[in-house]
């Protein structure tokens, strides 16, 4: 069983550990490389983790509690502009990770389910989204478990980077990113998975 807390600003050196394991782990999965992850200065570290636990943005965290603080796990819930003022409130999950250990054992469920709840109730998001890399089916599956569907929509995956830019050619194929989503139901709308009914 893990316990779930917050990221705070006085955990930079924590995020800063965690952070490089996932770039190990997952190099193609996050915006940056791991290379440039180690390049970063403590005062930036330290920025980081303030902009990841500012009022807008809410990175949770997975550890064994004060007899093991290891992180086993992260995800961020951060609140999205809204591209037209009518539309309902969006937040974006990013930063997800397990650490290879606690896979399969429901610790992704228990992140997800507490991170739908914090952009529910403390961010006053309607919907949550999240991108997938096309060929991720393992993910993909996952989150249609949990209640997310594909919205149509899709991006040129920014991580790829199995071929140079300057080599490619019209017509090759494009890896793609693609757009999940899930409404977000007060809880007297949810089923006891946390499903909307």
């Amino acid at each position: 069983m893990a316990n779930i807390r917050r990221l705070a600003r006085v955990d930079w050196e924590l995020l800063r550990a965690v952070r490089l394991e996932m770039l190990a782990d997952s190099p193609l999965a996050y915006l940056e490389t791991l290379s440039a992850a180690r390049r970063q200065t403590d005062t930036q570290w330290q920025e980081r983790a303030a902009m990841m636990s500012s009022g807008s943005n809410i990175t949770l965290l997975a550890d064994g509690g004060a007899d093991d603080p290891r992180v086993r796990g992260l995800m961020r819930v951060a609140l999205k502009e809204p591209r037209k003022p009518e539309e309902p409130r969006r937040a974006i999950l990013l930063s997800v990770y397990v650490a290879p250990a606690y896979r399969g054992l429901g610790l992704a469920e228990e992140l997800l389910g507490e991170a739908c709840r914090v952009a529910r109730s403390e961010l006053g998001a309607a919907v949550l989204e999240l991108g997938v890399h096309e060929d991720n089916e393992r993910a993909k599956a996952f989150y249609l478990r949990h209640g997310f569907g594909f919205n149509g929509e899709s991006r040129p995956f920014p991580q790829d980077r199995s071929r140079p830019k300057d080599v490619a050619k019209a017509g090759d194929a494009v890896k793609r990113e693609l757009t999940m989503e899930r409404e977000l139901a007060p809880a007297q709308d949810r089923d006891s998975e946390g499903l909307p009914r």
